[in-house]
């Protein structure tokens, strides 16, 4: 017998459809051959530190640090997740191969093969490998299985990343609660340490502290409207009154000349197809969604079929879904929402000739595990108004990256009064070719009560490139009114969520070494599957906040990262370095083990720094959470 797990009931639902097993058992299905069992996602977890030792039962200073020998795993504490996992052993003890049909990527392959350690599976292993839930796509991964041991690399990069964040989350957030805490543990708020979540509250705190810490400075700024037109100053801003004064007496009651007119064409290419981190950013600047809400609308879409396999972080289609676009295309065309078909005149545009095949969309080298996310061309039916707006961002931008480019000119032109220069810009599009697609949504589609706010989110640029300009001729000479203008320099902005996951996504930036910072251009702080949930746990412990769409670091967020000496803990750089090893790691170029020691040698090195401290400094609770985090929780 066959035995399929999977990681959720309805995957295994479908799986079993696909080969045959119809016959309803408590925990699977079984028929012709097979039998398709599944996980609740995690069934198993690490050891807790009280389960190696009762001297790590209660938490204490002398305890720290706490390193393993070995690190095993357990099952979660759970009856229902007992009882699945007593039918899962009990199938793979009887099987003649097991098939992984876990989700296909790193923390998938964690999921499962800690379920098969668990339960002592011994038979062959094949792996299941797929990026659609459809039909087609199963039937496909089915004719294809793959060896197991293909997966290792991906397995040990998963498990370094759990034991690596163990290590740091359970050492760290004891370490800092039990020397920094106003309140006893069990008392007051666990002052959580974890290699995502603190730096990402660092960005979060130093943005703060810049807003906080901002003086506004008075400039000037010298302007003057020719033929009700505004022409800017070259110069820029000057930074005391009177230097604005005597510019501007210089050119009061002067001509105006034309000095310069240039006309150049230029082309703008469509937008990259949709990873996960450009999906969440722009589902909360169009829409105001959270990371978290649309990580979970795209990951109902995908296991509803209509959607391809969300949690991927490239923006590129590998070469072979290029003869698969028509067909998807087609679904498109079909697509009905409110009886209305918003794709069918973009898609009939393309008819007729083959789909243009462009290097910026098709790169198998740009793949790895799995492609960009696009619709799969099955129709949806019966969406939410959420389900379609997330569809419909994806489903326009995969149709508008076979568009051509968008053309538009940009007329720059130059002025004089008195040999003090000044300048004006405009563009007009020529023809919208790409931008054709991504014009605001049927009213169907958008988000209630925010028809302007929609509007002006998906015409800012559109708006700047229709700037239009008057005719204006070289040597032409006119009567204008000048103006000068005081203004004041402005602090940076608060993150949003969409500014906070692009700053998680390019830490690059913050990290010096060419290296490293190619590393976290990749995977920046955390992976894209994992920000969602990494702010949702700041916002929970009570670190940073919300004001309307802002995100603010609370004074308890603010005072611990200003606490934490170990700069390692709050820089981007501790994230870069972890990621580019377990990248190594997953691509046989990197020893685990080595990993795992290194990070021992740096969590000694910490908690002996953090214990040489002889400051009385702690860190007050404004308002504990509800309910108090489970001490794992700490990545």
């Amino acid at each position: 017998m066959k035995v399929c797990i999977a990681e959720k009931p309805s995957v295994a639902k479908d799986i079993a459809r696909i080969l045959g097993a119809n016959s309803a058992h408590t925990g699977y299905m079984e028929g012709n051959g097979y039998q398709v069992t599944w996980t609740f996602g995690h069934l198993c977890e690490l050891k807790e530190p009280r389960d190696y030792t009762l001297n790590w039962k209660h938490w204490s200073l002398g305890s720290l640090p706490m390193i393993p020998s070995r690190f095993g795993i357990k099952l979660i504490e759970d009856e229902g997740i007992k009882r699945q996992f007593d039918i899962i052993k009990k199938l793979f003890q009887a099987a003649d191969e097991i098939i992984n049909c876990g989700d296909a990527g790193q923390e998938g392959e964690l999921i499962q093969r800690w379920v098969m350690q668990k339960a002592g599976a011994k038979c062959p292993v094949r792996r299941l490998w797929i990026s659609s839930m459809t039909d087609e796509a199963i039937r496909e991964g089915f004719a294809n299985l793959r060896d197991e041991a293909q997966y290792k690399p991906l397995y040990l990069a998963g498990l370094s990343r759990a034991i690596g964040d163990w290590l740091l989350g359970m050492n760290a957030t004891r370490l800092y609660t039990l020397k920094y805490g106003r309140n006893s543990y069990g008392k007051g708020q666990i002052l959580s340490i974890g290699r995502v979540q603190t730096p990402t509250l660092a960005l979060i705190v130093k943005r703060q502290e810049e807003i906080d810490n901002f003086k506004p400075e008075p400039y000037w700024v010298l302007a003057t409207i020719y033929r009700d037109t505004q022409f800017t100053a070259t110069k820029g801003k000057f930074t005391s009154k009177e230097e604005g004064e005597k510019a501007f007496s210089t050119i009061e009651g002067k001509p105006f000349t034309i000095t310069n007119v240039t006309k150049k064409k230029g082309t703008e290419q469509p937008k990259q197809l949709y990873d996960l981190t450009s999906l969440q950013v722009d589902c909360n600047r169009k829409y105001g969604y959270s990371a978290e809400m649309t990580l979970n609308t795209i990951q109902s879409l995908y296991e509803r079929k209509l959607t391809t396999y969300p949690r991927v972080d490239t923006q590129y289609l590998s070469d072979d879904i290029y003869p698969k676009c028509p067909q998807t295309m087609n679904g498109l065309f079909q697509t009905t929402f409110a009886g209305k078909r918003p794709y069918a005149e973009l898609v009939k545009t393309l008819g007729g000739k083959p789909l243009l095949k462009s290097k910026r969309v098709f790169d198998s080298s740009k793949v790895t595990d799995h492609h960009a996310i696009i619709p799969t061309g099955i129709p949806p039916q019966g969406l939410t108004d959420v389900e379609r707006n997330v569809y419909d961002l994806i489903a326009r931008r995969f149709i508008a990256a076979f568009y051509p480019d968008c053309k538009f000119a940009t007329t720059t032109v130059l002025g004089e009064v008195d040999k003090i220069e000044f300048k004006v810009s405009g563009k007009e599009i020529l023809d919208k070719g790409w931008r054709v697609v991504m014009e605001a949504p049927t009213p169907e589609l958008l988000p209630k009560g925010g028809e302007t706010e929609q509007q002006d989110a998906l015409g800012k640029d559109n708006q700047e490139a229709s700037s239009y300009l008057p005719t204006f001729v070289k040597g032409e000479s006119g009567t204008h009114t000048p103006t000068l203008t005081e203004k004041q320099t402005t602090p940076p902005k608060h993150y949003t969520e969409a500014s906070l996951l692009r700053a998680m996504e390019t830490a690059g930036k913050l990290v010096e070494d060419e290296t490293l910072r190619a590393a976290m251009k990749e995977n920046g702080i955390g992976r894209p599957s994992s920000r969602a949930g990494i702010i949702e746990t700041l916002f929970r412990r009570h670190y940073i906040q919300r004001k309307r769409k802002n995100i603010e670091a609370t004074q308890t967020g603010i005072a611990l990262i200003n606490t934490i000496h170990e700069k390692l803990l709050t820089s981007a750089e501790l994230t870069g370095i972890w990621e580019k090893k377990l990248r190594d790691i997953e691509a046989k170029k990197y020893d685990a083990a080595q990993f795992i020691n290194e990070l021992k040698e740096q969590i000694n090195n910490i908690v002996n720094d953090v214990l040489a401290d002889n400051s009385n400094r702690k860190i007050g609770v404004i308002k504990p959470p509800q309910t108090p985090p489970r001490e794992g929780d700490a990545t």
